[in-house]
């Protein structure tokens, strides 16, 4: 069974060294072309330069924030899926996540979580 039948190639975008090496692990391991940034800065920067299937980014990021990532690809790569995900910082993730949904993201993700144990191989 595959947690992303027709995803090919993934940009996942942290700021968070330690989740973004688990969770790009995770889909790694599950068969999955990953790309990591560490910030909304470096996510531009590769999504300038190559297609990806999917992003997942957190929302709370210096430099550039997710909601930021989300709005400019719901102009520049507008079938391009979304999904936000978000501890919340100070004011919490209920609060971010609507909004990063109401810019376009297909999906939300509250953190922490668990990844599903399926496998694509």
């Amino acid at each position: 069974m595959s947690i992303l039948p027709a995803i090919a190639k993934i940009l996942f975008v942290d700021d968070q060294p330690e989740l973004l090496e688990i969770h790009s692990g995770f889909l790694r391991d599950n068969g999955y072309e990953v790309d990591t940034a560490a910030n909304g800065s470096m996510a531009a920067e590769l999504l300038s330069t190559t297609a990806y299937d999917l992003v997942i980014t957190d929302v709370i990021m210096p430099e550039k924030e997710g909601i930021e990532i989300i709005m400019e690809l719901r102009d520049s790569h507008p079938g391009l899926p979304v999904i936000a995900i978000s501890g919340g910082g100070r004011r919490g993730a209920l609060e971010y996540l609507p909004m990063a949904r109401a810019m376009g993201a297909k999906a939300t993700l509250k953190k922490p979580f668990t990844p599903p144990r399926c496998s694509r191989k």
